[in-house]
This record gives C-alpha cells, sequence and structure tokens, in this order.
C-alpha cells in the first residue's frame, strides 16, 4: 500500500495569493497611471513631465502582470508534485527515487518543532546524500516518516 503526501495546501494557496496580489497591483497602476486624472495632474510637474510616482504606474503593470504569470506557470507545475512511500522506496519525483536498502538514516529530530525530516542515502555513485522533506512543501508528512521508519528498523 503506497502512502501519498500531496503537495501543501499552504503553498498553493501563497501562490494564488500571490497572483491575485499581483494582477490587483497591476490593475490599480493601470487606473492610476492612464485613468484617473486627478493623480495624474497631482503627479504632474509645472513643466508637463510626470513625476517619479506617475512613471511608476505608468510602466510597472507589465511587470506585475509578467510576475502573475511567472507564478502561475510555477503553481501550474508545482501542483500536483507529492512524495509516494510504496513497499521498495520513496518517490520524490520521477527523478528522484530513494530504495528504502540505501537509506542509511532517518533524522527526525526537528519534525515536531520546525517540521522536516532529513534522510541520509547512498545514491548510485556510492557517494552519501542528505535530503531534507519538509512540511511545508508537502502534507501527510508524518505518515510518510511512520512507513519509512517501520522499513528501515
Amino acid at each position: 500500500m503506497a502512502i501519498e503526501a500531496p503537495s501543501s495546501k499552504h503553498r498553493r494557496n501563497n501562490f494564488l495569493i500571490g497572483i491575485a496580489i499581483c494582477t490587483g497591483l497591476a490593475l490599480y497602476c493601470i487606473y492610476d497611471g492612464y485613468y484617473n486624472k486627478k493623480f495624474i495632474e497631482k503627479n504632474t510637474n509645472d513643466d508637463g513631465s510626470p513625476n517619479s510616482t506617475l512613471v511608476f504606474n505608468q510602466k510597472s503593470p507589465p511587470i506585475f502582470i509578467g510576475a502573475a504569470v511567472l507564478l502561475g506557470g510555477y503553481f501550474f507545475v508545482f501542483r500536483n508534485k507529492k512524495v509516494i512511500a510504496d513497499e521498495k522506496e520513496l518517490i520524490i519525483s520521477d527523478k528522484e527515487k530513494i530504495a528504502y536498502d540505501s537509506i542509511q538514516k532517518i533524522d527526525k529530530t526537528n519534525f515536531d518543532s520546525k517540521g522536516y525530516f532529513t534522510i541520509t542515502y547512498k545514491d548510485d555513485g556510492g557517494g552519501e546524500v542528505n535530503r531534507r522533506i519538509s512540511d511545508r512543501k508537502y502534507d501527510n508528512l508524518a505518515a510518510i516518516l511512520e512507513h519509512l521508519v517501520a522499513k528501515i528498523t
């Protein structure tokens, strides 16, 4: 029976909040920079040139929209990531699979207080690798950790 730890709900919500903030800031700057006549008059110098505030509001919306698109792309890529503990190995991604017999130790001293544990294992080249898995990236890590400890001991 495989145990899954899906991408953290907290992390997914943070991306959605970031997208909403960037989009809101872009819309606000577009309104103030191009449509709000009082704001434009207030932030125009005597010679008719815009001051730095008006220039910012006119030039920043593409940057905010670009940031929202990047956050959306990152959200789309990482929304379905998960850690799977099956009967033979711990699957972190398609490229990173850790066989239980290669795991040397599991450091879970910071799991209750800080929400992460560290796995030390031997990679294919024989080198020792430390891999930290955090509850800020994945939910249901307590079940994964229990399963790992049961398989190792």
